[in-house]
């Protein structure tokens, strides 16, 4: 059951047994990484992200912060950090639930933030920490990875590379929830073609479909 598999979840460090810890990207990814990233928060973040913050707090109750345990480089969780885009619900212990069409869970200054991904700029913060980097497969919840570690061939060689702010699946049409698992499986996919293919051109290629989406909108997020 998902439930008992989530349980082996809950350490610092899966167990990762078909995961390559040799795999890092090309050479000056991460200088790459931190180049962009301090030019878009001393520039962009420094001014955006206490408007947006302060948005969401009086939009609706709650912090202006959602923070989530992730799975990253070969398995190390870490905290992500993304603005809130939901209410906040009670504190029972609701069962794993991921965001839906007209998801009543979802704020309408949520729902403009997902659609435009501004929800997740704080993730620049997790790529200065090093968690994270800017263009790698997406860090899923670990509910989704109990589902799919061992279930689905390959799955866990999406984290054989840091997880990205966005990715090659996000542009090519998987971003948002995964809905079923032939979704997760083109995904997957994708994610893999990109550990093996990654390079600083494809890098600059995502990131600009990534900026053209956010000014488009994107359908896939709700």
């Amino acid at each position: 059951m998902v439930t008992d598999t989530i349980k082996t979840y809950s350490r610092k460090r899966h167990a990762v047994a078909d995961a390559d810890t040799r795999s890092s990207g090309y050479w000056g990814k991460r200088v790459f990484d931190l180049t962009i990233s301090l030019f878009i928060i001393v520039f962009v973040l420094s001014w955006l992200m206490p408007i947006i913050g302060l948005a969401v707090i009086l939009s609706s109750p709650g912090p202006a912060l959602f923070v989530q345990i992730r799975s990253g480089r070969n398995g190390r969780q870490f905290h992500c950090y993304k603005f809130r885009t939901m209410f906040i619900a009670p504190r029972h212990n609701h069962p794993f639930r991921q965001a839906s069409p007209d998801d009543p869970r979802v704020t309408p200054l949520g729902r403009l933030l997902r659609r435009t991904n501004l929800d997740e700029i704080p993730q620049f913060l997790n790529v200065l920490l090093g968690n994270m980097s800017l263009v790698g497969p997406r860090p899923h919840p670990i509910e989704l990875d109990a589902q799919y570690w061992y279930k689905l061939p390959g799955y866990a060689r999406r984290y054989d590379l840091k997880p990205g702010i966005t990715g090659l699946a996000q542009v090519r049409g998987y971003r948002g929830a995964v809905m079923n698992p032939l979704m997760m499986k083109h995904r997957v996919r994708y994610d893999r073609f990109y550990i093996q293919k990654a390079s600083p051109l494809l890098d600059v290629s995502i990131c600009l479909q990534t900026l053209a989406a956010m000014f488009t909108g994107n359908t896939d997020a709700f």
